[in-house]
Formats: C-alpha cells, sequence, structure tokens
C-alpha cells in the first residue's frame, strides 16, 4: 500500500509526536505530511521529509501559527493525497479535514477534539478575555464555523481512534461517531525504576489557565511544611510565581534529563487539570513515583486509586485547595499501600510495543472491513 501520515503540526516534542514516531514505526515507508514544520528535534521522523502547508511560508509562521488558525480548513485540503491507498491522521481536529476518494482508506488517531469550539467553548472566552465586545462576537462566529466543519470533516473518516476512553465519549457527544480507544504510547525504557523518594512533590506542565498549575501552587503555599517543584513555563509563569510561597521552588522550563530525574526523586506527582489522557502521569509511574490526581478525565484511566489491586495513587474530586489538600493528607496516610513497582507495571501497560500492536490490530480491521464492503457493494451492483 502506499501510506501518507498527516500531523497537524510539528513545532515542539511531545506526546504527539511520540505517537507519530510510532506511526512511522509501523509505517517506514509512508509519507509524511504536516501543516508546518518547524521542529528542531528530528528524531521522532526518523529522518523523514515532511511536505507542509502555505502556511509555513506565511510571515510570523514560526512563533505564530496558531494565528493563522482560521487558514486551517483551507491548508488542509490543499494537500494532494489522491495517489495513496491508507491515509493516517494524527489530529487535535485539523488534519482530518483532508479530501479524500472514495477508494482510499482515512484513519484519523484523534488525540482530543476540538473542545475549544465545543464544551469548553465559553471557558476559553473568559480565559482569551473575550466574553464581550465586537472581537468576541467575531470569535464566536468564526467558533460557531469551526464546529460545522469539524463535524463535516468527521464524516470523511472511515475509522476514528481516541487515546483514551474519555476522548471516546467526547468524540461521540460531538460526531456521533464510535471510537476505537488505543492510548498513546509511553516510552517506558526512557524513566527507570528509582525505589527511593525524596520529601518534595513535584509538578511539570506547560503553564496555561487549563493545566492549574495555580492551584497547586496555591494548596501548597497553603502548607508550607510541604516541598513542592514545579518544572514548566508559559504565559501564566509570572502569576503563578506571585502565588508562590517560599516552600515552593519554580524552575522554569528543564531539559529531559533534569524532568526524569525529579520524576524519579519526587514522593508523588501531583495533576490538577482535567487531562484527555495524562502522559506525564504515567511517565511517573513509569520512575515509581505515585500520582495525586484530579479525579476526571484521562486520570480515571490511568492512575489506580487506593482501594483497588495494586494502586499507583489518589484522586481528588474538585479542582479547589481544599479538595487537592484532603487528597494529599490521604496519600501520606495510605501511601504506604502503593510499591513503586506497582506504578513501574501499571506504566508498561503503556508502552510503545503495546500501541504498535494495537494499532497495526485496528489498521488490518479497518482495511478488512472496507474491503469487504466495497467486495458486497460491487456484487450487488453486478447482480
Amino acid at each position: 500500500m502506499n501510506v501518507a501520515i498527516v500531523h497537524d503540526w510539528l513545532v515542539a516534542p511531545g506526546s504527539t509526536e511520540n505517537v507519530l514516531e510510532q506511526f512511522i514505526e509501523c509505517f517506514p515507508d509512508a509519507d509524511l505530511f504536516s501543516l508546518v514544520d518547524f521542529l528542531e528535534d528530528r528524531r521522532p521522523l526518523g529522518g523523514k521529509p515532511v511536505t507542509t502547508s502555505f502556511i509555513q511560508n506565511l510571515p510570523f509562521a514560526r512563533r505564530r501559527y496558531r494565528a493563522y488558525l482560521p487558514l486551517i480548513p483551507l491548508a488542509v485540503g490543499q494537500f494532494d493525497l489522491s495517489g495513496y491507498d491508507l491515509i493516517i491522521t494524527s489530529s487535535f481536529a485539523l488534519a482530518k479535514g483532508l479530501v479524500v476518494g472514495p477508494d482510499q482508506t482515512h484513519m484519523s488517531y484523534v488525540h482530543a477534539p476540538m473542545r475549544h469550539a465545543w464544551d469548553r467553548q465559553h471557558q476559553y472566552l473568559r480565559e482569551a478575555n473575550l466574553t464581550r465586545g465586537p472581537k468576541s462576537w467575531v470569535v464566536r462566529a468564526w467558533l460557531h464555523y469551526l464546529r460545522g466543519w469539524d463535524s463535516h470533516s468527521a464524516n470523511s473518516v472511515d475509522r476514528l481512534i481516541a487515546n483514551s476512553q474519555f476522548v471516546a465519549r467526547c468524540v461521540m457527544k460531538i460526531h456521533r461517531r464510535e471510537a476505537a480507544v488505543i492510548p498513546p504510547p509511553v516510552d517506558v525504557h526512557q524513566f527507570e525504576l528509582c525505589a527511593h523518594k525524596e520529601d518534595f512533590y513535584l509538578t511539570a506542565s506547560k503553564m496555561v489557565p487549563c493545566k492549574r498549575i495555580d492551584l497547586i501552587v496555591e494548596a501548597f503555599t497553603a502548607t508550607p511544611h510541604r516541598k513542592l517543584i514545579v518544572i514548566g513555563d508559559g504565559p501564566e509563569m509570572a502569576a503563578i510565581r506571585a502565588k508562590a510561597g517560599p516552600n515552593v521552588t519554580i524552575l522554569g522550563e528543564q531539559p529531559f534529563n533534569v524532568l526524569k530525574d525529579h520524576l524519579q526523586r519526587a514522593r508523588a506527582f501531583v495533576l490538577a487539570a482535567e487531562e484527555d489522557c495524562g502522559i506525564v502521569a504515567l511517565e511517573a509511574q513509569a520512575c515509581g513515583t505515585p500520582v495525586i490526581a484530579f479525579g476526571k478525565g484521562g486520570a480515571l484511566e490511568t492512575v489506580v486509586p487506593v482501594g483497588e489491586a495494586r494502586p499507583t495513587g489518589v484522586y481528588f474530586a474538585s479542582q479547589t485547595v481544599v479538595s487537592m489538600l484532603e487528597a494529599i493528607d490521604r496519600f501520606e496516610r495510605q501511601r504506604g499501600q502503593i510499591t513503586p513497582a506497582a506504578c513501574r507495571a501499571n506504566a508498561e501497560r503503556f508502552s510503545a510495543a503495546v500501541f504498535r500492536r494495537a494499532f497495526m490490530a485496528e489498521v488490518t480491521r479497518t482495511i478488512v472491513t472496507e474491503f469487504d464492503y466495497s467486495h458486497i457493494a460491487n456484487f450487488s451492483i453486478c447482480e
């Protein structure tokens, strides 16, 4: 088969690029497409050249590629994929809007639906300070258009694959389509098990409102006898620094080896966001480190709570300081029930090898189904 792999954008290494790397492992001869390609670390691409859209050459695209969001439906539609039998899109909702023919099989791996245009629209408008005024109405009109385009583009996909049961439920709610579930890969071999834990808690994330790093900092600042280390950077950095007490150390953006070292030594990793999946929490568990997580979204599928067999962490019920502190107290009382070996074993369920096997099985099922339907259709026409 001639295979094309289409990725939303290649800007910085992350969990979506890990998925892309495994797609390339499965189909090493595939051609690679992306809206833009400014990725400096080329290892996930296996040395492959990338065909980009016209957005690549627009002014300030390297730093402001998201500003060209209104052009993305047009840009995606300009990729000529007519010569491919199988098209795999790695998408937050954008890449799946391709133009494909009736004899082509299109599979789309959905990292997250376009929730800022759907159920999180009002949260997005509040965080962007766009709740009123002319600019707000322009953005609302654009989001309305995006919802229509997103629904239409989903209809051209033969098989949707979600990265979690949570995302699959979102896909069903938005598109009324069932999605297979294949959790994203965790490179567990990069994270060695460490049984010795030190007296600090850790969180690591891009500092944007939805990650709720501010909530974690507030909770630990309210309990100065506990130490917290924060890794990450972003637009909320100044506000978060202003909230941090002397027991909170903010390291900013750090290289991989520094992140791994802290993941290995931390008493526990703290996750306050409603994650679609939550890869960093799994990386922490690969190091043998327990997780204290907001009990909603993808974390419910990646963290085994105390009370179940071989637990790996605890949940807190609401995104409040009180709820988080109650969970931390509970963790400190019950952490003897959580072992580094159990954390590691849970993370290994999400290894790259497991991902590749599950994905190739889904490819096989989809292609066989497409062939069967085509055979039946052709037979009925001949009759």
